[in-house]
């Protein structure tokens, strides 16, 4: 299916490209004829037949209505090649937002993809009238004088090599003036940040060089960029100014041979009128909006980036969790936000994980869900690493419900069914009896009522994706937070529900009612990790102490629970 829907959408791209190349041909007629023209029309005048001028100047202005009349249909056109490769950039931003976790990818969302998708179609433009151009003009002078062409032609291409080979030089200094700029910010920030306690500790010349340093490397990528621009101004000389002088200088000579005053004119005005502004618009495109697009499309790319689901395992023996070495790092050289984790977690359980705001329990509920892989260790989901299951096995063996749920337009039975498209009236009705979302589904309208997402707030949406999710086959169920904007009664209906469901359940806890509804209670500390039951972890962990303390009403919240300390070296310590 989804190489159909590849094939479908190459398909349409190759047909909008045809019919941008189709509706540009008549815009050749005119660039190809103005020459043609005013060099028959200054003849005519010169040889006194001042009306075959007149309709050489008349066959022009309808040449060009029929040119204007293609450019209004390419204008059409272009949203058709433009709009897809938009689509698809957003759909890679988000898949990879979804994958990682990226909070930047909204800003790409609203303003980078939107540089990317104007700057495309500027390029689509401008590189489409220079091939128009270029043809039409080197159609005009072999058909005017095959001898002009010769004295034009060769030193305008001449130019255009030449500033496309300036391009890679100039790619690689506005990157360099990119990374120096951000480099300077960062430093000057610092210092600026900072100012108060350099100048207590009389530390100003050190502050001097750690922004002095990139103060200089900002100016030296300045001053390379500068030259580039130089390189740019000659290659356009070379294309642009030389073949006009050649002309004047040539003109004698030229007139010498045979070749008339008007076709000497209308040679020039090929120079002047189409070459010239060709070439200064495609130069100018590709050194300055040419370059943005490449530098944020790469940027696009390199930060949506991820690596689709490919698992290809259809079976795993039950449900049952084991973690081994445990380890998960958000990069390369990034210090590890789970490190040498190891648990089990039976069939049956209902497990609550707790823990400091980002201390990595949501990243454990990815892991454990199959949306990121392990950096080390291991990770077994019925004897299967979940990255290794094929999407439809994962979907029917785990439900997610994160913190911010999903609810799309349509009724309500669209959205309660979606992962059990066959369920019943009769199933929704109990699985919204359980949960307790009977209230909210009757204030809708009932089961067939469409949603109108602007009147839901946001414990409505949670209740509906818990729904959801309870109907869900899935024998796994992972809460991520997906109570924290109900009430603590509606809270408790909802997991005592998921609890009662069968399978396991697992709660990224954010109320010490939670974590004392489970079974057993997993704590993320910072350097180790504890597992247990409320009464066990009250008199051995400080961390769920402290914890307990900060959940509790009219307390205050403790050093621990501030901290955002990454999880190292989690070896589970047994409570008794």
């Amino acid at each position: 299916m989804k190489r159909e829907l590849a094939y479908g959408a190459a398909a349409l791209r190759k047909r909008a490209t045809v019919r941008l190349i189709a509706w540009s041909v008549p815009e050749i007629l005119p660039t190809a004829i103005y020459g043609v023209a005013v060099a028959r029309a200054t003849d005519s005048f010169l040889a006194g037949h001042a009306w075959r001028g007149i309709a050489w100047l008349g066959g022009l202005i309808v040449t060009a209505c029929l040119g204007a009349a293609g450019a209004r249909q390419v204008y059409g056109r272009l949203g058709d090649l433009v709009e897809p490769m938009r689509d698809d950039l957003v759909r890679r931003v988000v898949g990879g937002a979804l994958r990682t976790g990226d909070d930047g990818a909204v800003a790409r969302v609203n303003r980078q993809v939107e540089i990317v998708r104007d700057t495309f179609a500027g390029l689509v433009l401008v590189l489409r009238s220079f091939a128009v151009t270029l043809f039409g003009v080197l159609s005009g002078l072999l058909s005017l004088a095959p001898l002009v062409a010769a004295f034009v032609v060769p030193p305008f291409l001449v130019g255009f090599a030449l500033s496309l080979a300036v391009l890679g030089m100039a790619a690689d200094r506005v990157r360099a003036s990119l990374k120096a700029d951000e480099e300077l910010a960062a430093s000057a920030g610092m210092v600026f940040g900072g100012v108060r306690d350099v100048t207590a500790t009389g530390t100003e010349e050190y502050a001097e060089w750690l922004v002095g340093t990139p103060v200089e490397a900002h100016a030296a990528a300045e001053r390379a960029l500068a030259k580039v621009a130089a390189l740019r101004t000659l290659c356009f000389a070379v294309g642009g100014w030389l073949p006009l002088l050649i002309l004047l200088a040539t003109g004698p000579w030229l007139v010498h041979r045979g070749v008339s005053t008007g076709t000497l004119l209308g040679g020039l005005t090929y120079v002047l009128m189409g070459l010239q502004p060709a070439l200064s618009a495609v130069m100018g495109a590709l050194g300055d909006s040419g370059l943005r697009y490449v530098i944020t499309l790469g940027r696009i790319l390199d930060a949506s980036h991820f690596t689709p689901h490919t698992g290809q395992v259809e079976d795993t023996r039950g449900y049952q969790l084991n973690l081994r070495g445990l380890t998960f790092a958000y990069g390369p050289k990034a210090e590890p936000v789970l490190d040498n984790l190891e648990l089990t977690i039976p069939e049956g359980e209902h497990l609550a994980v707790v823990g400091p705001s980002g201390i990595g329990k949501s990243t454990l509920a990815g892991l454990i869900c199959g949306m990121l892989s392990p950096t080390g260790g291991h990770l077994l989901l019925g004897g299967v690493p979940p990255t290794e299951l094929t999407i439809d096995k994962l979907t029917a063996t785990r439900v997610l419900i994160p913190q911010e749920a999903y609810v799309f337009s349509g009724t309500v039975r669209d959205n309660l069914a979606y992962l059990l498209p066959n369920a019943t009236s009769r199933q929704l009705g109990e699985a919204v009896e359980a949960v307790g979302a009977g209230k909210l589904i009757n204030r809708i309208g009932g089961l067939d009522a469409e949603i109108r997402l602007a009147e839901l707030s946001a414990g409505e949406k949670q209740l509906i994706a818990l729904v959801r999710a309870y109907l869900s086959p899935a024998p796994l169920a992972v809460l991520d937070e997906a109570t924290c904007f109900l009430d603590p009664e509606a809270e408790r209906r909802a997991e005592e529900a998921f609890a009662q469901r069968g399978g396991t359940l697992i709660v990224i806890a954010h109320r010490i009612s939670s974590a004392r509804r489970a079974r057993r209670i997993l704590v993320l500390d910072g350097n180790r990790a504890a597992l247990g039951t409320h009464a066990s972890l009250m008199r051995t962990s400080r961390m769920y102490r402290d914890l307990h303390g900060s959940w509790l009403p009219g307390t205050q919240t403790t050093g621990s629970q501030a901290t955002g300390t990454r999880t190292t070296g989690h070896q589970i310590q047994p409570a008794s």
